[in-house]
């Protein structure tokens, strides 16, 4: 997996690096050296990445609920 694919799939899951590092339970540096390219993303890591982001993916973000409020 690129840095730049790494990326774009915590985008479309909606992680920041913070996130991904409290849901794995590591290090922030690691996953920070991984957005870089400063290490190489562990091929589970990867497949994991990318199911989660084809998920997002696909299913989208609904619209129906923009601009609601309390009713």
């Amino acid at each position: 997996m690129t840095p730049e694919r790494f990326s774009e799939c915590l985008l479309h899951i909606r992680w920041t690096p913070i996130n991904l590092a409290s849901a794995l339970q590591c290090d922030l540096s690691w996953v920070e050296a991984l957005e870089a390219g400063n290490a190489k993303v562990p091929d589970g890591l990867a497949t994991w990445l990318e199911t989660l982001a084809q998920c997002h993916e696909a299913a989208g973000v609904p619209t129906t609920y923009r601009g609601r409020g309390h009713d």
